[in-house]
């Protein structure tokens, strides 16, 4: 009778789901989530099929839609409910191939340069726009050249990415914004179009693209990415003949918006299931590559937080919500759109994490969150430092949850090392090859394991 009782007990403990923390240091939680990412991790081959199975993932493309329902396929084998959000996205198409050359006042031959065009620009049509180049390092630059030097010519940002920068991502922040603004702000002052220094560090042979803004006070002209080489090559020919012109033909056009979907999954909560924890990233990509890094990575990662739950048959006591945002790259549409919904049906978000700064080594966690939150994930340091996680001091969370921050919870993004993210980031050069299996699972593993204590020990 004694061995039946037992047996029948035994049998109980390991059918059910088994409470996360129970009577468990943090050190062992931490430890029994990454065993299980390191050892049974699906990231990798879910990014393998994401990647070079579907491909490219611009928000309204084809591809976006299969990856919508491939998604959405894989994830109801790991979540309670899975289901699709929908949200109007744009529908930009950079049509066939850009050609751009240097042609010198002197009647040499035309120097071909690698171009693309920017993500939303106008195309130029088959006939190309030919202009002298003006060149420029800031937009302020521009403004005090004014329109009488400005109008009828191409205007050329040329302001490089900061090399001296430690974290690459502060080095892109301080350059980006002639790609953002600049096309409008040349615009205002007559030029016919722009050309911007690819958002790189090194010398590359391959433009980085991106997305520009154009603002409504001024007309919407075509915009180029030039890569850094050859950016370095028309600053020196424009020094040696400043009569030189340049020719650039592009074809992108905008279509009209289509509605595309946010995916999302959940495993619910078995003490605080109204309680959300919420982990993604953006399962849209520009088209010159395959998204890998940027951001098949933080969706596969994300997912693979609900399979390690699964897989060491944890109930979690926070609802754990994956969502995957569409149209991060060209407009923010998913994110904001989920934290609309998020507010009219009264959902109650204690925390959200993004991961969209490519599959590298973890270096740590950045976060915009009250100083009480950040001093708690600082406590958290003995158990998370073995995994390579030793940075908390930055600020910031992520595009997609932004929008969350009405809310008031903490916002937080997960922050590998950045040395190499921007040799891909938007170019055609962000494939499947680039990614170390190793890292992606470590980085699925850091994830899992903040939230793991997050749901053990709340947010207050």
């Amino acid at each position: 009778m004694k061995l039946r009782v037992l047996v029948i007990v035994m049998f109980a403990m390991f059918s059910l789901p088994v409470a996360v923390h129970a009577q468990t240091s943090d050190a062992d939680d931490v430890k029994l989530i990454f065993d299980e990412a390191l050892r049974n991790g699906k990231s990798y081959e879910w990014l393998r099929y994401l990647t070079t199975q579907i491909g490219p993932r611009l928000s309204g493309s084809a591809g976006a839609a299969e990856a919508v329902n491939w998604a959405k396929t894989e994830m109801q084998n790991i979540a309670d409910t899975v289901w699709l959000q929908p949200v109007m996205v744009p529908h930009w198409i950079r049509g066939s191939e850009e050609d751009a050359y240097i042609k010198g006042s002197n009647k040499k031959r035309n120097v071909a340069v690698n171009v693309c065009a920017l993500g939303g620009s106008v195309g130029t049509g088959s006939g190309g726009i030919t202009a002298k180049v003006i060149e420029v390092k800031s937009i302020e630059e521009l403004s005090q050249l004014g329109s009488h030097r400005i109008k009828g010519n191409i205007v050329f940002f040329n302001r490089p990415m900061d090399v001296t920068q430690p974290r690459t991502f502060d080095a892109y922040m301080g350059a980006v914004d002639q790609r953002a603004m600049g096309p409008s702000a040349a615009a205002r002052h007559g030029a016919v179009g722009v050309i911007v220094r690819s958002m790189g560090l090194n010398a590359e042979d391959y433009p980085h693209t991106g997305a520009l803004r154009y603002e409504p006070d001024a007309p919407k002209i075509p915009a180029i990415a030039i890569s850094t080489r050859h950016a370095d090559l028309l600053s020196q020919s424009l020094k040696e003949d400043n009569g030189l012109q340049f020719y650039f033909e592009t074809h992108c056009e905008m279509l009209s918006d289509v509605q595309s979907y946010n995916v999302i999954a959940e495993l619910k909560g078995s003490e605080y299931p109204e309680q959300i924890i919420v982990v993604g990233g953006h399962l849209d990509s520009w088209d010159l590559g395959d998204g890998a890094h940027d951001d098949g990575a933080g969706c596969v990662q994300s997912m693979e937080v609900l399979r390690i739950y699964r897989g060491l048959g944890l109930s979690p006591k926070h609802t754990v919500r994956v969502v995957l945002f569409m149209n991060e790259e060209n407009g923010l549409n998913g994110g904001r759109e989920y934290a609309l919904q998020a507010e009219q049906r009264k959902e109650q978000h204690i925390a959200a994490i993004e991961a969209d700064e490519g599959g590298f080594t973890p270096r740590g966690f950045s976060m915009t969150a009250s100083p009480e939150f950040r001093n708690k994930v600082i406590g958290w340091k003995p158990a998370l430092e073995p995994y390579g996680l030793t940075d908390f001091s930055r600020e910031g969370g992520g595009a997609d949850i932004g929008p969350l921050s009405k809310f008031n919870i903490p916002l937080i993004g997960y922050m590998p090392d950045s040395q190499r993210y921007f040799d891909y980031h938007h170019t055609k050069e962000d494939t499947f090859d680039k990614i170390s299996k190793r890292e992606l699972d470590m980085g699925a593993g850091c994830m899992a394991a903040l939230i793991g204590l997050i749901d053990k020990h709340g947010v207050n």
